[in-house]
């Protein structure tokens, strides 16, 4: 009864809709960012825990276009460049996440459940840190033998993690996201 409440409160008020939207998202980057540098257990593989802004952009990209979905690799690849070293930028890898992800949906090649989420984000996750892996070859500060070394095990670690976490964060936000669309077009 609440929610229905609520629905039609907000049917009435586009703009308190937009803007609660608005804070759930940011909350939703916010929350991904405060848990990104966190290694809780369980939440790690050989040192390497989930790419929790990759899962975010998998989950926003998967129904949106490939513009939406490079923005937001644009946006969260600047703030992760913020919070670490600018180089090697993250804004490439996360950039290309979001065009796969919008350009695999917007293909039909996938339907939205769990499974075809984690598969996504497992894949994404591997090339994310492919383009790493080679900014970091760019860079000539380490030998390519290591480097390459380092990003099977890297790549493979962040990977698994990176898919098993990300129906946590799909999830709660395609709800969301999927609610706020019906309240628009009734």
């Amino acid at each position: 009864m609440k929610s229905e409440s609520l629905a039609s409160t907000w049917r009435e008020s586009p703009t308190q809709r937009l803007v609660v939207n608005c804070a759930v998202t940011i909350g939703s980057v916010l929350l991904c960012l405060l848990i990104l540098p966190t290694r809780l257990p369980g939440m790690e593989l050989a040192g390497i825990g989930p790419n929790w802004l990759l899962i975010w952009v998998v989950a926003w990209s998967v129904n949106r276009t490939m513009f939406q979905g490079a923005l937001a690799g644009l946006v969260l690849g600047l703030i992760q460049d913020g919070m670490t070293a600018p180089a090697p930028t993250h804004i490439l890898s996360l950039m290309v996440v979001g065009i796969l992800t919008a350009r695999l949906r917007k293909g039909r090649y996938i339907q939205e459940d769990f499974i075809s989420v984690a598969l996504i984000a497992f894949g994404t996750a591997v090339i994310a840190e492919t383009v790493m892996a080679i900014q970091y070859s760019f860079q000539a500060d380490r030998s390519l033998v290591e480097i390459w070394t380092y990003h099977q095990l890297i790549a493979l670690s962040s990977a698994i993690l990176s898919s098993l976490w990300a129906p946590v964060i799909y999830f709660p936000l395609n709800r969301w996201w999927q609610w706020i669309d019906n309240l628009e077009k009734e």
